[in-house]
């Protein structure tokens, strides 16, 4: 397994480290960011998935710098990043942060491309995240990291910045699904 795809599966690795931190109820206190009060707990899981989304893109460039680009990692480096987001999506219905429907139309979106993916898999062909797939990943990213950091520090102003975010990032999620599914339709033409 080479470095860019070992990085890949760290990224999953550190999925239930983020869990631990952001719902095993630990008693360490609170701490002041940027004009936000975040239970310290949730601000080290915050912090490790911020950690964790970044290495999307150090993986990202070291195989292609190196030439390092595999099978493996072209199906491992979405299927991180979707079990990286839906766990964190999850956590933040639980904590009454993100409404279900809307983590919900996100995950379903997640699914269906990851069933698309399996189809055109099963006749060869392996599709890599487009452009509008990296743009919808980062904006989930960007959105999930405000909600986990309690909207800091756009909390001070009252803006809602996360909420905005959360709707931007399912934007973007149901336009790159629509847009795999409209690329790939031919798969479907010759079912019974």
């Amino acid at each position: 397994m080479n470095l860019p795809n070992k990085i890949t599966v760290s990224r999953i690795l550190l999925i239930p480290l983020f869990l631990v931190l952001m719902l095993v109820p630990f008693n360490w206190g609170d701490i002041q960011f940027l004009g936000s009060t975040i239970p310290t707990s949730h601000f080290l899981g915050a912090l490790l998935f911020i950690i964790a989304s970044i290495t999307d893109w150090i993986d990202g460039y070291l195989a292609r710098k190196y030439d390092l680009i595999t099978n493996l990692g072209k199906f491992l480096d979405p299927l991180a990043d979707k079990l990286l987001v839906s766990a964190a999506l999850i956590v933040l219905v639980e904590m009454q942060f993100a409404p279900s429907w809307i983590v919900i139309i996100i995950i379903s979106r997640e699914f269906a491309v990851t069933g698309l993916r399996l189809i055109l898999a099963g006749s060869g062909e392996v599709v890599a995240a487009n452009m509008l797939g990296k743009i919808k990943t980062w904006a989930q990213i960007v959105a999930v990291s405000a909600l986990l950091l309690y909207n800091a520090p756009f909390e001070v102003i009252g803006f809602p910045f996360a909420k905005i975010a959360l709707w931007v990032a399912m934007i973007f999620t149901i336009w790159s699904g629509y847009d795999y599914f409209a690329k790939n339709r031919d798969v479907f033409k010759n079912s019974k």
